[in-house]
């Protein structure tokens, strides 16, 4: 069985994302942001990190760079709906999901997500960042 570790500062997010990766036979962990989850995987190493992008304390396409350095054998899948803005919310300097993910692909993120996204969408991600064989 293969271990998750979500990283994801919305409460609501953990919880669908634990509930929906435990259904299909995932064991999963969570972490509210990047400094927790690093003290998680140091205890205790998981297949695939689940990461929130906007969070406290630790960005996290600097979670990703900590990750890929220090558990070079996890595989990452970055997630994002930073950016997305409503049209009375519009900000034109913000920055752009898009941009969010391409710094996480960067980074080293084997797969990339757009918020919101269905059940289908991130068992996919699973499958692309677990099949992906790049070297890190």
């Amino acid at each position: 069985m293969k271990s998750v570790l979500i990283i994801e500062d919305e409460a609501a997010i953990r919880r669908v994302l634990t509930r929906v990766l435990e259904r299909v036979g995932f064991t999963v962990r969570t972490a509210e942001n990047g400094d927790d989850a690093l003290q998680q995987l140091r205890a205790e190493e998981v297949d695939i990190v689940i990461t929130d992008i906007i969070m406290p304390k630790m960005h996290g396409v600097d979670a990703i760079k900590r990750i890929v350095k220090e558990f070079s054998r996890v595989r990452i899948i970055a997630i994002s709906g930073g950016g997305n803005f409503g049209i009375t919310d519009y900000k034109p300097d913000a920055i752009t999901t898009s941009a969010y993910l391409a710094a996480a692909r960067k980074a080293g993120a084997h797969a990339l997500l757009t918020k919101p996204f269905l059940t289908r969408d991130i068992l996919q991600a699973i499958s692309l960042a677990t099949r992906d064989v790049r070297p890190h």
